[in-house]
């Protein structure tokens, strides 16, 4: 593979026009079709295979007309203390409001009115209108969402309060200025890491790229495949993350290779043929994670995944192609200034050397390396002198951090989780205040009367469900069944007395299913429940019984990969087990943020709740790619010099040397992108940011950066050990450049810029043992 990549980064090289002009062509192409592809026609989530889904499709058949997926409203009134919604002048004014809701767009289906309806509380001062749509919450034209905005104009005019709840009003999330300065702090980190602003924005400006063409065909396709907006943002997310990873591995190894007089396009073929390796399996490694998300068989996060694994893909592409070709066009600039004022030496045919400033520069940073160790190489000996310690306080630490996962709530987000001050949550409120919490998570009842047994009809099924439901504890009202015109289907509303994301409504699911299913026995006739709680419950359920096949399948496959990868079975069994111990603890942290509220403030979490059902197996699949990447980056490196003679203790110092600094840089740049996310109003966006930042901090800091080494330290040789059956059955895919640099004559290599690690990076040190390392208390 190294001398495959070799070959394609000096042909970007040479013909950079050409290959620049590719990319620029994709992305206006991608760019067209998105600004001509129409509206995503819905937005609809639905989870093939449950009660809950089938129980829609059975509405959408028996009730015809009634669009089970059409969006909905709630215009809900308080009148002032005082007064009830059955004064006149206050009747009046709701009257006056129901009209223009029916007025007010071709796209309104039905509006109830509160006082026909008897949908008024108790104490006569809360009512609310119910406001059917024709079609989808996507699909409503803003006149429709003006009209519903503007009708509560004359209610609030006659001095009641008016909020309006309902899918009608969603919107497609706003992520604010946090994600710029995610982007900001990432150039801020290139800048200190290059020390040249040309070399800085190589990452930024083919990420930026790659998430362009990337997102503009998710927007050009969302119609056809039915992509929703939390796509293209997950999309965004994971593609700048990756994006300017990838290409900062590329540009900073061909600077270590420059920095060793290589000519340039030697110096790109080199760099795109060692970190290009490990870039193509840290991509797979990702993409394999994402696309395994389709085994769960919910078509939402089947789509993200596979939306976001494209994007890494483009990612990978353009790492290989777009950067050697821009730093065709860069010349010296990628270096910094000190570097480019030394005198070049005339360009040979083959076998160039290294200009005599360069030599000596290379020279002397090799000497102060031996003299003064950069940070890396501290903390690596550190690390061997005491990996027992650090092993135990690296396990404590994120057991500690986990310890709130063991009270994971899963749930649904609903206008319940929305921001204070947004109408929506205001009218959740006042429905809560004025008719009971469970009122705005109604359960429905579907009852099929088609297969009744002999005398019974769906009628009489339909009564003793409701009489049977109605006895069951934390029910609070059974509204009264109605049938569709060939009178074999039924359909009743339950309202609970606990709030929609509670324990109590959960177990009143399973409670009514029980219940369900004792009077199908007698009966025949089968009832389905369904609804926002029973969707929750079904979806928790299923995600439950994917996660142990999701597991072994992205785990299995990725373990097979680092196999390949490093030679190795205990170093790719020690990434998986790194990654469960990140990734709950990520879960941990999540779950003290946004379900028990602490630092709730500083995050801008407005509402706590429960944890989005989806959210354990994306993080399981997102993290593990992204955590693997460090794993390939950082261990190549080591695997190199301990392939090239070094002692595992040497390796480990010598991979710390070169990868710790570049690696560092790509973590906070991961981690600052992600965390842009958290300004997103969308609590789904906020909660995915907030999680994959924190779990690319444990991942990189914590697992890679310290427990790592400690276990190299602790296994010695035998990390490295593999059946020699095995090493007969594995193919050799040279992600160290060993082929590479057997067939350009370069031996052993001489530094970065003969070595072939994935990580390795930019320091221009000689690649041998380091010679200071003599004097390392705990060699292994």
């Amino acid at each position: 593979m190294a001398t495959f990549l070799y070959k394609l980064g000096r042909f970007a090289f040479r013909r950079r026009r050409f290959v620049a002009l590719i990319w620029v062509a994709l992305l206006a192409v991608a760019g067209v079709g998105a600004a001509t592809a129409a509206a995503p026609a819905a937005d609809s989530f639905s989870i093939p295979g449950t009660e809950a889904q089938r129980a829609f499709d059975l509405l959408d058949q028996r009730f015809p007309g009634t669009n089970a997926d059409g969006a909905t409203a709630r215009v809900v009134f308080k009148a002032p203390a005082g007064e009830t919604m059955k004064d006149p002048a206050n009747k009046a004014a709701v009257e006056r409001t129901v009209h223009a809701l029916q007025s007010g767009s071709s796209q309104v289906d039905r509006v109830a009115d509160p006082y026909a309806a008897k949908t008024l509380s108790r104490d006569g001062r809360t009512a609310y209108a119910q406001v059917s749509y024709k079609v989808t919450g996507f699909e409503l034209t803003d006149a429709s969402k003006d009209a519903l905005k503007d009708a509560a104009k004359d209610g609030r005019a006659a001095g009641l309060t008016v909020e309006t709840g309902g899918n009608a009003l969603q919107a497609i999330p706003e992520t604010g200025a946090t994600e710029v300065i995610g982007i900001v702090i990432s150039a801020v980190v290139l800048v200190i890491t290059f020390g040249a602003l040309i070399a800085a924005g190589l990452p930024l400006l083919t990420a930026l790229i790659g998430v362009g063409i990337g997102v503009s065909t998710i927007t050009a396709l969302s119609s056809t495949l039915d992509l929703s907006s939390t796509t293209s943002t997950l999309a965004t997310m994971i593609g700048l993350a990756v994006g300017i990873d990838y290409a900062l591995f590329i540009v900073s190894r061909y600077r270590g290779e420059i920095t060793e007089g290589r000519e340039r396009e030697e110096a790109a073929g080199r760099a795109v043929g060692t970190a290009g390796s490990a870039v193509v399996f840290a991509g797979l490694t990702v993409v394999i994670a994402l696309v395994g998300l389709t085994v769960v068989n919910i078509p939402m996060l089947t789509k993200m995944g596979l939306a976001a694994a494209g994007t890494v893909v483009i990612a990978v592409l353009i790492a290989l192609t777009l950067i050697p070709a821009l730093l065709g066009f860069a010349g010296a600039r990628v270096l910094p200034r000190k570097t480019r004022r030394a005198p070049r030496a005339p360009r040979a045919p083959k076998a160039p050397k290294a200009p005599k400033a360069l030599k000596e520069a290379g020279k002397s940073e090799s000497a102060s390396l031996t003299e003064r160790p950069n940070m890396g190489t501290r903390w690596a000996r550190f690390v061997l002198r005491r990996p027992v310690s650090v092993l135990l306080a690296g396990v404590v630490g994120l057991g500690v951090v986990a310890i709130p996962a063991a009270s994971l709530e899963l749930g649904l987000p609903d206008d319940g989780s929305q921001p204070t001050h947004t109408t929506q949550r205001k009218a959740y409120d006042l429905l809560s205040d004025g008719f009971g919490p469970g009122f705005n998570g109604p359960l429905m009842l579907v009852v099929d009367g088609r297969d009744a047994h002999d005398g019974q009809t769906a009628k009489s099924a339909a009564a003793r469900v409701a009489k049977e439901v109605g006895k069951l504890d934390d029910v609070a009202v059974v509204t009264p069944p109605t049938f569709n015109k060939a009178g074999d289907t039924a359909m009743l509303n339950v309202v609970p007395k606990s709030k929609p994301s509670s324990v109590g409504t959960e177990d009143l699911v399973h409670d009514i299913r029980s219940t369900a299913n004792g009077i199908a026995t007698d009966t025949g006739a089968k009832t389905l429940v369904t609804g926002t709680t029973a969707m929750n419950v079904d979806v928790s359920q299923k995600l439950n019984d994917a996660l142990v096949p999701y597991l072994a399948l992205v785990v299995g496959l990725a373990f097979l990969l680092l196999m390949v990868v490093f030679r190795s079975v205990l170093v790719p069994l020690k990434a998986a087990l790194g990654f469960l111990l990140s990734v709950v603890a990520a879960l941990g942290a999540v779950v003290a943020v946004f379900q028990w509220g602490r630092l709730a403030d500083v995050f801008g979490v407005e509402q706590t709740g429960p944890i989005m059902s989806m959210m354990p197996i994306f993080m399981v699949g997102v993290v593990f790619g992204l955590a693997m990447d460090y794993e390939v980056f950082l261990v190549t490196r080591m695997r190199e010099a301990f392939v090239h003679g070094e002692r595992p203790g040497e390796a480990v110092v010598t991979g710390f040397r070169h990868g710790a600094r570049v690696v560092t840089a790509a973590a906070v740049i991961m981690i600052s992108v992600f965390a842009g996310f958290i300004g997103s109003s969308d609590s789904m966006i906020k909660m995915i940011g907030f999680g994959l930042a924190v779990a690319v901090f444990f991942d990189a800091f914590i697992v890679r950066m310290a427990l790592v080494p400690a276990v190299l330290a602790l296994l010695g040789r035998s990390a490295w050990w593999l059946p020699r059956w095995l090493q007969k059955l594995l193919p050799n895919v040279d992600v160290e450049g060993e082929g590479l640099r057997t067939q350009l004559g370069d031996g052993n290599g001489d530094g970065e810029g003969g070595g072939g690690s994935g990580a390795g990076a930019g320091t221009g040190s000689a690649d041998g043992p380091d010679p200071s390392a003599a004097r390392e208390p705990a060699r292994v």
